[in-house]
């Protein structure tokens, strides 16, 4: 049987990717900081997307919820609460964040605005929830935007003043499971304390899921010459045009470093410093739109064909030289949270993963921060 091939690291790295949740700052940024949590409102779906709701999505939502909070508390019950995924950071960056002059009507939407730039910061991670793990294990990467001065209300309930656009991304360009169920399985069984239970672990995934998860385990060289893809979708734009898309970013040079002969245990922190330290760097946000209802927004597993529906690139990223890595800057770093709902409503999260993650990153995010006694906070 394929399944009794199948290792437990995979699955494991599933979660982690699962989860996302990406933080970013500077510990001389202006901040704002939030009010009191408000209840979190389970998504609507938008049919003429496509969307489509699973039973009793919302409650299973808030069931995944529960298994991870209760993971986080016990596993840092006497300590710092890191991420329970991406803890591991290898840099939160100053970045610029540059719209292209001229802009295809359907894509000048939301922040994409023709000339227009922003500034943003950027923080690349491993995916592992361990973050003791050597950089030149095979994993999965993350890169997390935010960027800042943005107008406008925002989608979530108590952050509707926040001045920030959030990206997640990941160096793969599908996600390993769409089912709440099959997630929450996943979950109880991955946080079971019972050996037999995680054995499990393959078959809460299936086949094609625990395929995905193994192959987001890559190594890379340098973070600023990896790509790194949405994984699922997003709507773009209000009304009738509104349309569906993915995100990807890449950069600007085809240029790759060679794996290092010895590297060092972090040595993706070395490489990145290095390299700002040097030369600035650049990068090139795309967006995919869809062109055909059989390219699935509640499908995360199946890829969107660049041969199908072609990736435009609306922005360039540029990264300045600098020196990033300082005591202050990376606590800041680990007191900010990301999530794909931080966002204007002409960039709403599409499909089951998202919304799942609209409860479940709200949910991280509040237990970490009640937990290490800090407040929430964005950038200005």
């Amino acid at each position: 049987m394929q399944s009794k091939r199948l290792r437990l690291p995979f699955t494991v790295l599933a979660v982690a990717i699962i989860i996302n949740v990406c933080t970013a700052g500077h510990a001389d940024t202006n901040t704002t900081m939030l009010p009191p949590p408000q209840k979190i409102i389970y998504p609507t779906i938008d049919s003429s997307l496509s969307e489509s709701l699973y039973p009793n999505e919302a409650a299973t939502a808030e069931k995944i919820a529960d298994v991870i909070e209760k993971s986080i508390r016990e596993k840092y019950s006497a300590g710092t609460a890191l991420r329970d995924a991406h803890p591991k950071a290898h840099g939160c960056v100053q970045a610029e964040f540059q719209v292209q002059k001229k802009l295809p009507k359907n894509l000048a939407q939301g922040i994409f605005i023709p000339g227009k730039t922003y500034k943003a910061w950027i923080r690349f991670s491993n995916a592992s929830p361990d973050a003791s793990q050597a950089d030149i294990k095979k994993d999965a990467r993350g890169m997390a935007i935010k960027v800042l001065g943005i107008p406008g209300e925002k989608l979530l309930e108590d952050e509707k003043n926040a001045s920030t656009q959030d990206f997640i991304m990941i160096n793969h360009p599908v996600f390993f499971i769409n089912d709440p169920d099959r997630y929450l399985a996943l979950m109880q069984d991955v946080n079971s304390k019972n050996y037999f239970k995680k054995l499990h672990i393959p078959f809460a995934l299936g086949f094609k899921g625990t395929s995905i998860a193994a192959k987001l385990k890559t190594k890379i060289s340098n973070p600023l010459q990896t790509r790194y893809w949405s994984m699922v979708p997003y709507q773009l734009g209000l009304g009738a045009d509104r349309q569906a898309v993915k995100y990807s970013v890449r950069a600007c040079s085809a240029d790759v470093d060679p794996m290092p002969d010895h590297p060092s245990h972090d040595f993706l922190r070395e490489v990145l410093r290095n390299s700002l330290q040097k030369n600035d760097a650049c990068m090139e946000f795309l967006v995919q739109a869809r062109t055909s209802n059989t390219m699935s927004v509640e499908d995360s597993m199946t890829e969107w064909k660049e041969s199908q529906a072609p990736f435009y690139q609306v922005a360039t990223i540029h990264i300045p030289k600098q020196v990033f890595d300082t005591p202050d800057q990376n606590k800041f770093c680990e007191n900010l949270s990301f999530t794909p709902w931080h966002a204007l409503p002409e960039h709403k999260p599409l499909g089951v993963v998202n919304r799942l993650r609209k409860v479940i990153y709200d949910r991280i995010s509040r237990v970490r921060h009640e937990m290490n006694l800090t407040k929430r906070q964005e950038p200005l």
